[in-house]
């Protein structure tokens, strides 16, 4: 668990000038996956009944998480986007990265399948498939977890998708669930987390077209906000929640989320 992975020493430092222990509360900034799939009205309860800390959650998406965070906005970071959460703790603005749990990414699209990437087992191939038809995908464009794993996957590829924004590449700027909205408003592909993805409800006509291969593996990770870099941080408060996060009880938690009896996360925060 965390608190023990930093160790006693570590631990201590950590707390000096931090917030006091009359304070209990903290912010989460977090993906929007984890708040929008009903993950947090499912574990908090829990947490906050447990330890009297009340979990305040920023949902956006991980590039804006972690720009708020790096802002002082915020106690500890839930997100995913492994490469960016490295740097962030390299640059000092948080104390440790650690595992949490892990679901994956999927392609979805209209019933008529344009692009005839139905069954595809590889990801890379099926976008190139919808570039060559030209068949409409709808880009969340915002730097999100999401977003970043979808720019690998383009790049993969060998294709820039951005040269053809505005045509049968639509960038919407937006969350998850509005991006879905968008793609099956006007017929287009879309790459989602499967969470969202079960939990969304304007379905319609669209199924996953697209789905398990290794590179749509979705990792998420938590980061308590160093508090060297931000002095106003709750950090005990913030230790306290990411250590329940890693606990067998707060594993459990994330494993008996379900919807329609679908497990929507994984747990596999590394155990003693």
């Amino acid at each position: 668990m965390l608190v023990k992975i930093l160790g006693t020493v570590a631990f201590s430092l950590l707390l000096a000038g931090t917030a006091t222990a009359q304070d209990k509360s903290i912010i989460v900034q977090s993906t929007t996956s984890t708040a929008n799939s009903g993950l947090y009205d499912h574990i908090l309860p829990l947490f906050e009944q447990k330890t009297g800390i009340r979990v305040n959650v920023v949902a956006v998406g991980t590039g804006q998480a972690i720009r708020n965070a790096r802002n002082c906005d915020g106690d500890l970071l839930l997100v995913h986007a492994k490469s960016a959460e490295e740097a962030f703790v390299a640059e000092g603005f948080g104390t440790a990265r650690t595992d949490l749990m892990y679901n994956d990414f999927i392609l979805v699209g209209p019933e008529a399948d344009p692009a005839s990437i139905d069954g595809m087992d590889e990801a890379a191939a099926a976008l190139a498939r919808i570039s060559e038809s030209e068949a409409l995908f709808a880009s969340r464009g915002d730097d999100s977890g999401t977003h970043k794993k979808e720019v690998a996957l383009w790049t993969r590829a060998g294709i820039d998708p951005t040269k053809a924004s505005g045509t049968w590449y639509r960038e919407t700027g937006s969350g998850m669930g509005a991006t879905l909205n968008a793609a099956i408003g006007m017929g287009a592909y879309a790459m989602t987390d499967r969470a969202t993805w079960i939990s969304f409800a304007n379905k319609q006509d669209y199924a996953i077209r697209v789905e398990g291969d290794s590179d749509l593996f979705n990792q998420y990770g938590v980061i308590p906000v160093n508090p060297k870099k931000c002095p106003n941080v709750n950090a005990e408060a913030a230790l306290t929640f990411a250590d329940w996060l890693m606990s067998d009880e707060g594993q459990g938690a994330i494993a008996s989320h379900e919807v329609g009896g679908q497990q929507l996360f994984f747990p596999n925060a590394p155990q003693e």
